[in-house]
């Protein structure tokens, strides 16, 4: 399997591009710009774009969407209850001075348990609500990209409208720590982690901070 990440924009916010080897089929995970490097490193690796899937809708992991649509013609996937978010997404852009994001339009949405085909492997959409009210996490053989849902060390912010401390927390109990330990978490910022780790010293999930 490929895995490449890409930090991006002002926000630092990790884009993942996701091939099959075999295939040379691939998948965007959460473009939050640069779309230039993106198409390079699809055409590095030979690869074709198959769509484009978000864990949520925050300005800083679709601020590249609709770019990326354009030069490709690949779909959009998201969770329908992240369509408010998306529908705000210029005006919350805008506080950040970030004038000229363009609202992505969704080509079809993602369901839970939904099993996606990348070449003769399966991504599984997993829900994981909390940070925002539809966000998702993908999981492929011993990955998950878990957006801003679990960080290394901490969580995601529910502060937003939307999040929810309390389910966050049940999402990351109930859906991204039943994995095995070996299983690697990549988050929407900052670095890749795993399961056992997080489960182990994550102060949020280990009793540390309530």
């Amino acid at each position: 399997m490929i895995i490449e990440c890409l930090t991006v924009g002002p926000f630092a916010e990790n884009t993942y591009l996701l091939g099959d080897e075999d295939s040379r089929d691939a998948y965007v995970i959460d473009p939050g710009g640069d779309t230039d490097r993106i198409l390079r490193l699809v055409s590095n690796h030979g690869l074709t774009l198959r769509g484009i899937i978000n864990t949520h809708g925050h300005i800083d992991h679709i601020a590249g969407v609709q770019e990326l649509k354009d030069r490709t013609g690949i779909p959009f996937a998201i969770h329908e209850q992240e369509l408010f978010t998306l529908e705000n997404a210029p005006q919350a852009a805008a506080l950040f001075g970030m004038f000229n994001l363009r609202k992505p339009e969704v080509d079809r949405f993602l369901q839970d348990g939904e099993l996606l085909s990348l070449g003769n492997k399966t991504i599984q959409v997993v829900a994981t609500p909390g940070h925002s009210l539809g966000g998702v996490s993908f999981h492929i053989e011993n990955s998950i990209f878990v957006g801003d849902a679990l960080f290394a060390g901490s969580i995601g912010r529910t502060d937003f409208p939307g999040g929810d401390y309390q389910t966050l927390i049940s999402s990351i109990k109930n859906r991204i720590l039943t994995l095995p330990d070996d299983a690697i978490v990549y988050s929407g910022h900052g670095p890749e982690t795993t399961v056992g780790w997080e489960r182990r010293t994550n102060p949020f999930l280990t009793g540390g901070v309530s």
